[in-house]
């Protein structure tokens, strides 16, 4: 992560808004070890990411002949760990050929919470599943619920995007549902890929 790359996107001061959240916290502790926002906005992308993952994972699984939960299991867990990885050698590679060395320790420790962000969106439909697994309740409910979660981050995460821009309110509900569009057609090429995978 290069300080020219970070220089244009300090962040804008908010006024009061509250009890402050986790995702406050979080961009206030890697702007902290940063200097700006450019650590959250890698944090939330690679966020981004691994969500798109593990829905489109879900639904593979769920449109296939004969689903087991550990088979489920497995497939989410490793398939969300693999785009995490992919995501952490990308910065180590980047910083590499940017900065010629390997980062200090408050890079080290940016980059292994941005890949610990990505990780945890598994969390949720990976208890789900492992529910299912110990017989608590069916893999299908398992993975409907899973489903349900991934969809509402992404809209979460949609919403809080466009909240944050100077857009007229009309031009947000534009932007979300332009967000939308995009995110059930990145959603729809990632399943397609997988299930082409899977034959």
């Amino acid at each position: 992560m290069s300080d020219d790359s970070r220089a244009g996107m300090s962040g804008r001061s908010r006024g009061p808004r509250g009890p402050r959240g986790r995702r406050d916290r979080t961009r206030e502790e890697l702007g902290q070890l940063t200097g700006d926002e450019n650590a959250f906005v890698l944090y939330f992308k690679e966020r981004v990411y691994a969500t798109f993952t593990g829905l489109a994972l879900v639904l593979v699984v769920s449109n296939a002949e004969h689903p087991t939960p550990e088979r489920s299991f497995l497939v989410l867990a490793l398939g969300v760990l693999g785009i995490t990885a992919a995501g952490f050698v990308a910065d180590l590679v980047s910083h590499l050929a940017v900065h010629q060395d390997f980062p200090d320790a408050a890079g080290w420790f940016v980059m292994l919470r941005i890949a610990g962000g990505a990780l945890g969106t598994a969390v949720v439909p990976l208890i789900l599943i492992g529910l299912a697994w110990l017989d608590v309740w069916s893999l299908e409910v398992a993975l409907r619920v899973a489903t349900i979660v991934y969809i509402v981050t992404l809209g979460v995460i949609g919403w809080f995007a466009v909240r944050r821009s100077k857009l007229a309110w009309w031009k947000q509900l534009i932007a979300l549902g332009v967000l939308l569009v995009l995110g059930l057609a990145v959603v729809g090429l990632q399943t397609l890929a997988h299930s082409v995978g899977e034959h």
